[in-house]
């Protein structure tokens, strides 16, 4: 089984949507890849809870199952790098400045797309893009 793993900042909201998206494409699909997330500083940011409920709710529209209870944000470590066949980073502009402080032999082997977080962009308007950029994941 092939490993991807999505990151963003607080493994909170997008990486999370990401994972539950992928996971369920790839069983769909019966493709030989799983998905995991992790935050790039899900460790800065205090008790937010286990998953946005834009996730939630997002994947709920789509008839995607969401883990029950869900499990807390997690924040990556240098073996989750290494255990994973792909590393995609949510957003290049957010990301790539963490992976560079925080594992900077890993910087240029990060896939890097464009989500916005919250701060720029509505989920109505940021998880149709995640998706399809983890549909075009998926077909590739």
């Amino acid at each position: 089984m092939k490993r991807v793993l999505f990151l963003c900042s607080a493994n909170y909201y997008r990486s999370r949507f990401a994972e539950h998206v992928f996971n369920w494409l790839a069983r769909k699909e019966g493709l030989a890849w799983q998905a995991d997330s992790c935050g790039l500083a899900a460790d800065q940011w205090g008790n937010i809870g286990p998953i946005s409920r834009y996730t939630v709710e997002g994947l709920a529209e789509r008839s995607i199952p969401c883990e029950d209870p869900p499990r807390q944000p997690k924040h990556v470590t240098l073996a989750d790098l290494r255990g994973a066949d792909l590393v995609v980073a949510v957003k290049e502009a957010e990301h790539r400045a963490m992976v560079a402080a925080q594992f900077p032999q890993w910087v240029d082997r990060v896939e890097y797309w464009q989500i916005d977080d919250l701060d720029c962009a509505e989920p109505a308007d940021s998880l149709p893009v995640l998706e399809r950029k983890i549909r075009d994941l998926v077909d590739r």
